[in-house]
C-alpha cells in the first residue's frame, strides 16, 4: 500500500513513523524546507514534496493529512477528487458545512474517508462499550470526561475543539446518538480570543446525561472517563491505562451498596498504530471506518452547538 503523509509537524511525525513501521509510507509532504530536507537525507528512496498538489498527482493510493485544521477541507476534498482514500486528523474541519461536503464527496466518489478520533481505537474504549452493552453496570445514567493539563494553548480554536474533540467523539460512540440538548460555559483566563476552559452538559434521548470538562490551565494531567450506572461505576484512567469497576451503588430503597473495586481491564499505549492499521484495512477491504465521515460530521455539529451555548452563556 502506498500512503503519502501530508504534514510532518508535531503530530504528523508520529503518523509518518507509524506508517513507515507498517510498511505503507510512500512519501512525505512538508512545507518547512529544513524539516523536509532532513527527511529526504534520512530516507533517500522516499518521495518528498514541498506541495501537496504534487503528491496528489502521484500514484499513491491514499493520503494521511496532519496539517493545521483550517487546511483540512481544501486538501481532503482535492484528494478525494483525485481518487485517493483519505485519513485526516481531528477535528475534520472547522465547520459542519465543510465536514458534510467532505463526507458527501467521499460517498459519491466511493472513497474511504476516516477521521483521526484517536481514542476510538484505544482498546480500553472498545472494551468499555462492550462491557456496558452487556449490562455490567445495569442502567447507564451518565458519562463524564475530564481532560485537564497545562496544555499548549491556541488562539484559533478553543479548548473543546482542540482537546475536547477526543471526548466528544467518545461520548457519541458510547451513546450511539447525538445529544438532544447541549449546554456549555467557558472561561477565558489567558487573555485569548477563545475559551481556555469549557464545561459541557449534554442530554440524550435515552435519558443518559453527559459531561465534559476541558482546560489548558490545570496543575496536573488528568485524562479520565467515568460512567455511572444503576449497579456500579466504571473509571477509565487514560494516563495509567486502567479501567476500574467500582461496585458501589444506591438501590431503589436508598440503601448504599459497596462490594469493593477492581481493575477489570488494562489498556494499550499505542492507539495510533491501531488506528492507522484500521485505515489500511478499510482501504484494502472497502469497509466503512469506525470513525467515518458521517460520524465526524456529527462530532463537528455538536461542537458547533457547544460553541453557540458557550457564547450564549457569556452574555449573562
Amino acid at each position: 500500500m502506498k500512503i503519502v503523509a501530508i504534514g510532518a509537524g508535531a503530530w504528523g511525525k508520529n503518523i509518518i513513523r507509524n506508517l513507515e513501521e507498517l510498511g505503507a509510507l510512500a512519501g512525505i509532504v512538508e512545507g518547512n524546507n529544513q524539516r523536509l530536507n532532513a527527511y529526504a537525507e534520512a530516507n533517500p528512496d522516499l518521495a518528498v514534496y514541498a506541495d501537496w498538489r504534487a503528491a496528489l498527482a502521484s500514484d499513491c493510493e491514499a493520503v494521511a493529512i496532519a496539517t493545521p485544521t483550517p487546511t483540512h477541507h481544501e486538501i481532503a476534498l482535492a484528494a478525494i477528487r483525485a481518487g485517493k482514500d483519505v485519513f485526516v486528523e481531528k477535528p475534520m474541519t472547522h465547520s459542519a458545512v465543510d465536514a458534510r461536503e467532505l463526507a458527501d464527496a467521499a460517498d459519491a466518489a466511493g472513497r474511504i474517508l476516516m477521521v483521526g478520533h484517536l481514542l476510538m481505537y484505544q482498546p480500553a474504549i472498545a472494551w468499555i462499550k462492550d462491557y456496558v452493552e452487556a449490562g455490567e453496570l445495569g442502567e447507564l445514567f451518565s458519562i463524564r470526561h475530564e481532560r485537564l493539563n497545562l496544555g499548549r494553548a491556541r488562539s484559533a480554536e478553543n479548548v473543546i475543539w482542540d482537546i475536547g474533540v477526543h471526548d466528544m467523539a467518545i461520548m457519541l460512540y458510547l451513546t450511539g446518538e447525538a445529544p438532544e440538548r447541549v449546554r456549555g460555559t467557558g472561561h477565558r483566563m489567558l487573555g485569548l480570543p477563545v475559551e481556555d476552559e469549557v464545561h459541557v452538559h449534554l442530554e440524550f434521548a435515552g435519558g443518559i446525561r453527559g459531561n465534559i470538562y476541558t482546560s489548558w490551565l490545570w496543575p496536573e494531567t488528568t485524562r479520565r472517563t467515568m460512567l455511572r450506572g444503576s449497579h456500579g461505576m466504571l473509571v477509565y484512567d487514560e494516563v495509567a491505562q486502567t479501567v476500574t469497576h467500582h461496585r458501589k451503588w444506591i438501590d431503589a430503597d436508598l440503601q448504599n451498596h459497596d462490594e469493593g473495586s477492581e481493575v477489570v481491564h488494562r489498556g494499550d499505549g499505542q492507539p495510533l498504530r491501531l488506528e492507522l492499521a484500521h485505515f489500511m484495512d478499510c482501504v484494502n477491504t472497502r469497509a466503512r471506518p469506525r470513525s467515518d465521515g458521517a460520524s465526524a460530521v456529527t462530532v463537528i455539529e455538536t461542537l458547533e452547538r457547544i460553541n453557540a451555548a458557550v457564547a450564549e452563556s457569556s452574555r449573562y
